[in-house]
């Protein structure tokens, strides 16, 4: 709450965009919805359109303060004018350099190129199988919500999906268009097998003032049913 001028305390309104991560879909944000709902804030999804659903490009509109959440490799796929014009920024089991440099990312590196010559080769369905697991640990894979692997994937999404490995593997820094000045929230699992732990420290040297949510016991999927109600009061405590 919001102190006028007069006294009277304000609620502050925010709109919220989100942005899913590689092998996801805008179902990963299911969670969000019901909170957002209770606050009257308006909530819409990216999509990259890797399976059944068509890909989309919202960006900010009307008033309303402005809050991207940005999951894993999404805000190294969101469109820089819509990151450069957020007022917050929420980063879930996210990374500026994905790819540790040196000895400590060559297993990384590999294992990224082999994921492409299993997509190369028509290998989805397991690559995926074994991609959710890994998502998941150590909490079971049945409680990550659906993704690529519920659905036909069409070439348009399977080139997508190759391309953004490619960004994975190629991603060093924050974004050029990364708004400095917002106030960030890092949310980090204590467990997640998929970001390097290097990864996880450099985003935190790269966003000094960001405030730190650590998640204990939880995978790279952020499966806390309690997760969407504390990032929504961190932006609704923000001036």
């Amino acid at each position: 709450m919001m102190e006028s001028s007069q006294g009277a305390a304000v609620t502050t309104n925010w709109q919220l965009l989100c942005m899913h991560g590689w092998g996801s879909d805008q179902r990963a944000w299911n969670g969000f919805r019901r909170s957002c709902e209770l606050r009257k804030w308006p909530l819409r999804c990216f999509e990259r359109g890797y399976g059944r659903f068509p890909a989309a490009q919202p960006d900010w509109e009307g008033p309303g303060r402005r809050a991207l959440l940005l999951n894993s490799l999404g805000m190294h796929l969101v469109p820089p004018q819509t990151l450069a014009a957020a007022e917050a920024v929420v980063l879930l089991a996210s990374f500026g350099r994905f790819v540790p440099s040196g000895a400590a990312g060559r297993p990384l590196a590999l294992a990224l190129r082999r994921m492409d010559e299993r997509l190369a080769a028509g290998e989805l369905p397991q690559l995926f199988a074994d991609f959710r697991i890994r998502v998941a640990e150590p909490q079971p894979v049945e409680l990550l919500p659906a993704g690529v692997e519920d659905g036909p994937v069409q070439a348009q999404g399977l080139a997508r999906l190759r391309d953004d490995l490619a960004v994975l593997a190629h991603c060093s820094d924050l974004p050029a268009s990364f708004p400095q000045a917002a106030p960030v929230l890092l949310v980090e699992a204590s467990d997640d097998q998929i970001v390097h732990p290097l990864s996880r420290e450099a985003l935190r040297q790269a966003l000094p003032k960001a405030t730190v949510l650590p998640l204990d016991g939880v995978g790279h999927g952020l499966m806390v049913p309690s997760l969407p109600a504390q990032v929504l009061q961190w932006i609704a405590e923000l001036r």
